[in-house]
């Protein structure tokens, strides 16, 4: 009964019942005054669990992202044509941009960045990406996915260890090869979506899968897309009607929408499951490669981690394949695909997929947010 309360409390945050005035819960702008900086106190708490950060350390490093990211959108204007990709370094508060052309080098200082000259454009890099992406129907279950990854400026390759030797394994690492500036690595497991079984006591069900929540927009939420088709109906934790996924793709993407009614209602919060304070979402700003991320889901609540890696494609088996994930070290488990990812008070994205877990550790998978309300004429419910 106690985690039903605990829940039934996150889960009104989100999806409140009725309206404002009946249900006692304050509009968006009374809550802003009360929160002045940019994450709340349960935030910082997490982030120093996750991260290993003192609380100093954890409210610095927000606000040290925030202006990387604000940099970040500068210093890929300067570079133009040259830009190479570029990352966040949290121990020495840069933000590196990568960049072809030494001569584009002098205006990228300007705006607050450092440079690295490398060989390969992000271009011609993500261009490498779309020709293995074009092979993806092929990849088999031992090859885990691959992406840019700025840092190498190569295209990564991840296989599944104990598979390497594989035949299927090594052709498709051949074939992939051709592409352009490719490097493999190792992975020790292979990805899986997030979704699980019915469970009482949880954000929403649609048939016999339990999923969570992502963001709210006006008129509904978006969710992972895997949890459920269109035209599929959707209860919330209590077991009401909350209403149908009005769009849903997976695999190639995995993203998804929900209308809610029938006396269910939408404000900007994540929820922090009564272990951290509910977090209000003002926008949805993307964070570079290296800041600090956390997220919200059904199954393992609240987690932190890492930024490492955008542009991905995930092979989730059986020919299932999603691009353009991006990748965390904050773990998932089942039940939380769809769930929400967010930097400071940003909206990121919605969970898709993970490998490892929250006892041993492992990586997360999410679909970033801006695309899913460009492809359904969505807009984001900030504070």
């Amino acid at each position: 009964m106690r985690r039903k309360t605990v829940i039934r409390t996150g889960l009104s945050a989100l999806l409140l019942v009725g309206s404002w005035a009946t249900a006692g819960f304050a509009p968006a702008a009374a809550a802003t005054s009360a929160e002045e900086a940019p994450a709340s106190a349960g935030m910082l708490t997490a982030m120093q669990k996750d991260l290993g950060l003192t609380a100093g350390q954890a409210k610095a490093r927000l606000a040290a992202e925030k202006t990387a990211t604000a940099v970040e959108s500068k210093a890929v204007r300067a570079a133009g044509a040259s830009y190479g990709g570029s990352w966040y370094n949290a121990a020495s508060d840069t933000l590196t941009v990568a960049v072809t052309d030494s001569g584009k080098a002098e205006a990228i200082r300007a705006t607050g960045a450092t440079v690295r000259v490398v060989e390969h454009s992000a271009s011609l890099l993500d261009a490498t990406k779309t020709k293995i992406d074009a092979l993806g129907k092929s990849a088999p279950d031992g090859v885990a996915g691959w992406g840019v990854d700025a840092k190498t400026n190569q295209v990564v390759v991840n296989v599944v260890a104990d598979q390497r030797n594989d035949s299927a394994v090594r052709s498709f690492v051949a074939r992939a090869e051709k592409a352009g500036p490719v490097t493999v690595e190792e992975t020790t497991q292979a990805p899986s979506t997030t979704a699980a079984g019915t469970v009482g006591g949880d954000p929403y069900y649609t048939g016999n899968v339990r999923c969570s929540i992502g963001f709210s927009v006006h008129g509904g939420f978006v969710t992972a897309g895997h949890c459920g088709g269109t035209g599929a109906s959707v209860s919330g934790w209590d077991g009401s009607y909350i209403g149908n996924f009005q769009g849903s793709t997976f695999p190639g993407n995995d993203y998804a929408w929900v209308n809610v009614g029938s006396g269910w209602w939408t404000v900007p919060v994540v929820l922090g499951w009564g272990t951290v304070s509910d977090q209000l979402v003002r926008g949805s700003n993307e964070a570079p490669v290296g800041a600090s991320i956390c997220r919200s889901g059904s199954t393992t609540h609240w987690r932190c981690g890492t930024l490492q890696g955008k542009n991905i494609t995930v092979n989730y088996g059986n020919g299932q394949l999603v691009y353009s994930l991006t990748q965390t070290s904050a773990c998932a488990e089942g039940g939380d695909s769809g769930g929400s990812f967010i930097s400071g008070d940003q909206a990121q994205g919605v969970t898709s997929g993970a490998s490892g877990n929250c006892s041993s550790g492992g990586n997360s998978f999410y679909q970033p947010i801006n695309p899913i309300l460009s492809r359904y004429g969505l807009t984001l419910h900030t504070a």
